[in-house]
């Protein structure tokens, strides 16, 4: 068996992978391009079987097994991408899965773990309970744990995405890999320097997150006091031990993201390449725009494509908001008929469409003096939202711009 994290082993795992996985082809974004002053490319694992890249450490990892050890069957801990992974692999491979969940896990997540032939166990409220159940069970049971990223096995399955990269786009100048708990960053970034230590590899990770940034500060690793960000994907407290050394050698910078850019990177990606990315996976596109425009050509790692209806819904509305395409204003009037058929005028006139109004006589003992209208406006952005409320200013009325409510 070679030994993990070499040529020989990315070489090996490429191969191996490709009994399970789909076709990636690299997708050229002219949007991001001109949004950045970079060629800039996606790696779209949003794509892949289970909906992320996490299949090609857990198909690698469980490749590497005994018979005897697959006859006994695996058993892993996550709520997320890992869990529909591995589920999926030891299937295919023939081998019986377990997969410990948090009680709290979305009944969705849960559903498709075991639609991928998986038992699930459901312990404990986060993820560290799930953890020291499974590993309870691995030992008790004679199963082999699968970690989700502390393991260099794991790490040189999920680096064939790399792989792919260079051979579709062999003069890439840089690779942008998110950062949970390392795996991913840790196999993307050892195969780009031994392919071509010219490559630059930027792992990227929340602000709210951010463990590897703390590690390379401390020059070890360290755990967080807690995750606050809505890339749940990569709420990770503490970077892998086992892969932090590579990561200290091989990636050139790292990049904190804020869950703001997340949400617009969202709506980037619905809108102009018609794909769901969940948040962890945006967290490329969100940096690119922190890179220096140098015509450079970039490879953006979206790492997957598992996101729930209802945060779907909530973060395409505050994207709306953030980019200026929805926005309330409140007006004072007096409580007079035609009042509110002349804010609609000129909201009218100015080519904005009203979503919503509330109308709250309250907001004053007396209701010949004042009344609020809060109007809740469809714009185009930015611009056309300052051109609607300076057109109501100049109407006569007194808008304030107000936190919609939709």
């Amino acid at each position: 068996m070679p030994e993990m994290l070499t040529l020989e082993a990315f070489e090996e795992a490429s191969e191996k992978v490709k009994e399970v996985t789909l076709e990636t082809k690299l997708i050229e974004s002219p949007y991001l391009s001109a949004a950045t002053g970079n060629r800039m490319w996606l790696k779209p694992e949003n794509m892949q079987r289970t909906g992320a890249y996490k299949l090609r450490g857990a198909y690698y990892k469980i490749s590497k097994l005994s018979q005897e050890e697959l006859d006994r069957g695996v058993i892993t801990a996550s709520a997320g991408n890992h869990a529909q992974g591995v589920a999926y692999a030891a299937t295919h491979a023939g081998a019986r899965s377990i997969v410990v969940m948090p009680t709290t896990t979305p009944l969705i997540k849960v559903e498709r773990t075991k639609g991928y032939g998986a038992e699930v166990i459901l312990y404990g409220d986060v993820f560290d309970d799930a953890k020291q159940r499974a590993v309870e069970l691995a030992e008790e049971q004679g199963l082999t744990y699968i970690p989700p990223f502390n393991d260099t096995t794991v790490a040189t399955g999920q680096g064939t995405i790399a792989m792919e990269i260079v051979q579709e786009l062999p003069l890439v100048d840089t690779i942008l890999v998110p950062v949970g708990g390392g795996g991913l960053a840790c196999g993307v970034s050892t195969f780009a320097k031994l392919y071509n230590p010219k490559i630059r590899v930027i792992g990227v990770e929340p602000t709210g997150a951010a463990s590897l940034t703390a590690a390379l500060e401390a020059g070890h690793v360290v755990k967080l006091p807690s995750a606050n960000t809505i890339a749940d994907g990569t709420a990770v407290l503490e970077v892998g031990d086992k892969v932090f050394p590579y990561l200290q050698q091989n990636l050139d910078d790292v990049i904190c993201v804020d869950d703001d850019e997340l949400v617009v990177s969202f709506l980037d990606m619905v809108e102009n390449h018609k794909m769901i990315v969940e948040n962890s996976g945006l967290l490329t596109v969100a940096a690119a725009k922190h890179l220096p425009a140098e015509g450079k050509r970039v490879a953006c790692i979206l790492s997957g494509g598992n996101m729930d209806v209802i945060t779907m819904s909530s973060v395409v509305q505050h994207g709306l908001i953030q980019r200026g395409r929805i926005f309330t204003v409140s007006v004072l009037l007096p409580d007079r008929p035609g009042m509110l058929v002349r804010v609609a005028s000129v909201i009218a006139e100015q080519n904005g469409n009203v979503i919503k109004l509330e109308h709250n006589q309250f907001v004053s003992t007396n209701r010949n003096a004042a009344v609020e209208l809060r109007v809740t406006i469809e714009a185009y952005g930015e611009e056309h939202k300052a051109q609607i409320v300076e057109a109501l200013r100049k109407a006569g009325f007194k808008p304030s711009l107000v936190q919609p409510s939709l």
